[in-house]
């Protein structure tokens, strides 16, 4: 068994991709976790200044854009992670810039972590064909039509993509992208 310093993440900069509308914990959590860990974390989005969390259907606090996505270089970080919400996931797989930074991703090898609606960018990127993974239910379809394996566990891990379905499993998927980083990079 591998023993792990307590920051196994130090000299790790990570991006976390979001915009208006992402579920707070779902950026917080894995923020925070990350962080803890060593890693540097970034919050990249196509939106300048401030994005606005949301807690289920109600307002929640308004997170600072540390980088915008114009400026963001897939190769200047580690790895990625996706939260999920309703609204953010589908403004992120709108927006060709965004789809095309987590394609980059996925090419790299990286790391990426995805929970909630969050698949739906790796679907819209083309990363979800013939791989194992998880997500909110209600898109379980979504995933299956874009030939992903769905199943209904608190994490999959799958060459490096790490999913999960909704809040109460982040302790489960925050471990997991932690674990994925220490790892370093999967051919795919």
């Amino acid at each position: 068994m591998k023993i792990l310093s307590e920051t196994p993440l130090a000299e790790k900069r990570i991006a976390i991709l979001a915009t208006d509308g992402f579920e707070q914990s779902e950026l917080e959590e894995p923020l925070k976790a990350l962080q803890e860990a060593g890693a540097t974390v970034s919050i990249v989005s196509p939106k300048k200044g401030q994005i606005q969390g949301m807690r289920h259907a109600d307002k929640g606090d308004l997170f600072d854009v540390d980088i915008p996505l114009r400026n963001a270089h897939e190769q200047d970080f580690d790895a990625l992670v996706l939260p999920g919400g309703l609204m953010n996931p589908d403004e992120l797989r709108s927006t060709p810039e965004a789809v095309a930074w987590v394609r980059e991703f996925g090419r790299s090898g990286k790391p990426i972590g995805a929970i909630c609606h969050g698949p739906w960018i790796l679907i819209e990127a083309g990363l979800v064909n013939n791989r194992r993974m998880t997500s909110w239910p209600a898109i379980q379809t979504d995933v299956k039509n874009a030939g992903g394996i769905w199943l209904d566990e608190e994490v999959v891990v799958d060459n490096g993509i790490v999913t999960s379905r909704k809040p109460s499993d982040i302790p489960a998927f925050n471990a997991k992208v932690i674990e994925e980083i220490c790892e370093g990079i999967h051919p795919r």
